[in-house]
């Protein structure tokens, strides 16, 4: 890729909350829309893949209870604290 060969335009579709969301991110980090796709683009190539990890692993609601409970569990100074898990074992044993 050389610097010499001239530009051209891309016209994509992108919902206008999304655009002016990634407007102000991109302006707070100096950059336009633009150059923000463009490094993107660069960092495919150059990477030979999408630059970034894509997944669906979003945590599912029984995973999202569990987040929510250990945070509450977190801030309860009742809550019993474990320094290792044959503490844990031993606990449930005397169960």
């Amino acid at each position: 890729m050389s610097n010499t060969t001239p530009d051209t335009n891309l016209n994509i579709r992108i919902n206008k909350e999304i655009k002016s969301q990634a407007d102000e991110l991109f302006n707070q980090l100096g950059l336009t829309l633009t150059s923000a796709v463009n490094i993107f683009i660069r960092q495919a190539i150059r990477q030979q893949k999408i630059p970034f990890e894509i997944s669906m692993n979003y945590p599912n609601a029984e995973t999202l209870a569990a987040i929510e409970e250990s945070e509450q569990l977190s801030k309860d100074p009742n809550a019993k604290i474990y320094s290792n898990f044959a503490e844990i074992l031993s606990d449930l044993n005397d169960v």
